[in-house]
C-alpha cells in the first residue's frame, strides 16, 4: 500500500479520458482513489464503479450530491438571478465547486496529497476545479494530465488514447461516442465541440436529449403555480391536472425539469467568452432552471423595492462572471452572496406560469409582501395620490436638463461669433 505522498484522488467519470488517466497515474507509481459525483447525470454508476476497480483503482467513492447541488448551489444562484453574458444559466459552472468540495473532502479522508481531473487545457473546467481545490485546501497538489508535458507527449490524439486502452485492457464503448462533447447534471445538459464548432451549423434534432422539440410539444398549455419563500422555491403545483403538488427541494426541481422537458423549454444556442480568452459555441438545455429563473424574476417585480432591485441588478454580471470563472469560494463571492440573501428576505409569494411550445409566460402573481398598490397605480381612482404633486417632481428633475441645454447654447453662440461653425 502506498502512503499519502503517492496517493491521488481522481475525479472519475468512467469515460475514455479519465479511464486512461486512471491507468496512466498508476503507471507513474500512484495509488489512485476514484471519486464519482452524482450531480444528476444519467449514468450507470454501478458500472462506472466496477470499471474503475477493474482499471486499477484502490477505492471508489460514488456520492449522491443531487440534493446538495439543488439547495446549496442552484437555489443560491437563483436568488441572484445568475445569468452569464445575459443568457447562460451556468449549469456546468455551478456543479464544479460542489464536485471539487467533495473531492477535497475525500482527499482528507484518504490522507491523499494529490487530486487530479480530466479537464482539457483549453476549457473553463480546469480553472473551476483547481481554484476551488486551492481555496478549500491550499496545501493540495493538483495533477492536470492534459497540461502535463509527459502526458501530452504520449497522447497526441484520440487514436493514442484508444491504443493505450487496448494495451491495458481498458474497455471502451466506441459506439456511444458522439461527434461533439456533452456535460450533464440536474441543472442542464451542454453540447459543444466537434461538429458544433462551426457557429453556422444548425444542431440536428437528435443532439437534444433533455427537451422535446417545441414543434412536437403538446398543443395544450401547462399551468404551474410556483411558491417562493425568501426567494427560494418551496412548492410547485400543477394547475392543469389534478392539483399535483411537490415541496421537497430535489423532487421539486426534478418535476420542473420534467414539465419543462415535455414542453420544449430551455434551449439555448450561443457563442460565449471562456475565462481563458477563447470564444466557444455552446448548445444548452435547461428546462427546470429556465422556468424557475423566469418565475423568480417576476416575483421580485412585485415584492422587491425599486432601488434595492436596481442596485442588486448591477451586481448580477459580476456574480455570474464569478460563478463562470470558478470563484465560488472567494471573498468577493461571500460579499455578493450576503447582499443577495439580504435582498431576498421579503421575496415571498406565488407565481403562475404557462408552459407552451418552448415558451415560459408569467400569467399571474401574488405576494404577502407585495409593494404593489392597486389604488395608487390605477388610472381610474386617485388612490391617495395627489396628481398636482407631479408638477413639482417634474420641475425639480428638469432643472439639470435646463442647465445643460443653456450651456450647450452658450457654446454654440460663442462658436458662431468666432466663425468656427459652418
Amino acid at each position: 500500500m502506498h502512503n499519502g505522498e503517492k496517493k491521488v484522488v481522481l475525479a472519475y467519470s468512467g469515460g475514455l479520458d479519465t479511464s486512461i488517466i486512471l491507468k496512466w497515474l498508476i503507471t507513474k507509481g500512484f495509488e489512485v482513489v476514484c471519486f464519482v459525483g452524482n450531480v444528476g447525470q444519467q449514468e450507470d454508476f454501478a458500472a462506472i464503479e466496477k470499471k474503475a476497480y477493474s482499471t486499477g483503482a484502490s477505492r471508489v467513492y460514488v456520492v449522491d450530491l443531487r440534493r446538495e447541488f439543488v439547495t446549496k448551489f442552484i437555489f443560491p444562484a437563483l436568488q441572484g438571478n445568475a445569468m452569464y453574458e445575459g443568457r447562460y444559466l451556468l449549469g456546468t459552472a455551478l456543479a464544479r465547486p460542489l464536485l471539487a468540495q467533495k473531492q477535497i473532502e475525500i482527499a482528507g479522508i484518504e490522507n491523499a496529497s494529490f487530486v487530479s481531473h480530466g479537464a482539457t487545457g483549453k476549457g473553463n473546467d480546469q480553472v473551476r476545479f483547481e481554484l476551488s481545490c486551492y481555496a478549500l485546501n491550499p496545501a493540495i497538489t493538483i495533477i492536470a494530465p492534459w497540461r502535463d508535458p509527459e502526458f501530452l507527449a504520449e497522447f497526441k490524439g484520440r487514436s493514442d488514447l484508444l491504443r493505450f486502452a487496448h494495451e491495458h485492457n481498458i474497455p471502451v464503448n466506441a459506439t456511444t461516442q458522439k461527434p461533439y462533447s456533452e456535460d450533464e447534471n440536474l441543472m442542464h445538459i451542454s453540447h459543444e465541440a466537434g461538429i458544433l464548432e462551426d457557429p453556422v451549423y444548425r444542431p440536428d434534432e437528435n443532439i437534444f436529449n433533455r427537451t422535446v422539440s417545441p414543434h412536437k410539444a403538446p398543443d395544450a398549455e401547462t399551468s404551474l403555480e410556483i411558491e417562493f419563500k425568501n426567494g427560494i422555491p418551496v412548492r410547485v403545483t400543477n394547475l392543469s391536472g389534478p392539483g399535483f403538488s411537490v415541496s421537497d427541494p430535489l423532487e421539486l426541481f426534478l418535476y420542473l425539469n420534467e414539465q419543462g422537458s415535455r414542453n420544449g423549454i430551455g434551449r439555448l444556442d450561443m457563442v460565449e467568452n471562456r475565462f481563458i480568452g477563447i470564444k466557444s459555441r455552446g448548445v444548452y438545455e435547461t428546462p427546470g432552471g429556465t422556468i424557475l429563473w423566469q418565475a423568480h424574476r417576476d416575483l421580485e417585480g412585485i415584492a422587491m423595492d425599486k432601488e434595492v432591485m436596481y442596485l442588486r441588478d448591477t451586481l448580477i454580471p459580476a456574480f455570474s462572471k464569478l460563478i463562470y470563472n470558478g470563484f465560488w469560494y472567494s471573498p468577493e463571492m461571500d460579499f455578493i452572496m450576503s447582499a443577495f440573501r439580504k435582498s431576498q428576505e421579503a421575496i415571498d409569494g406565488k407565481v403562475i406560469v404557462s408552459l407552451y411550445k418552448g415558451n415560459v409566460t408569467t400569467v399571474g402573481r401574488e405576494s404577502p409582501t407585495s409593494l404593489y398598490d392597486r389604488d395608487q397605480s390605477s388610472m381610474d381612482i386617485e388612490g391617495r395620490f395627489d396628481a398636482t404633486d407631479s408638477t413639482g417632481f417634474i420641475n425639480i428633475h428638469a432643472l439639470r436638463l435646463k442647465a445643460h441645454n443653456l450651456v450647450l447654447r452658450k457654446d454654440k453662440v460663442y462658436a458662431w461669433r468666432n466663425g468656427t461653425t459652418e
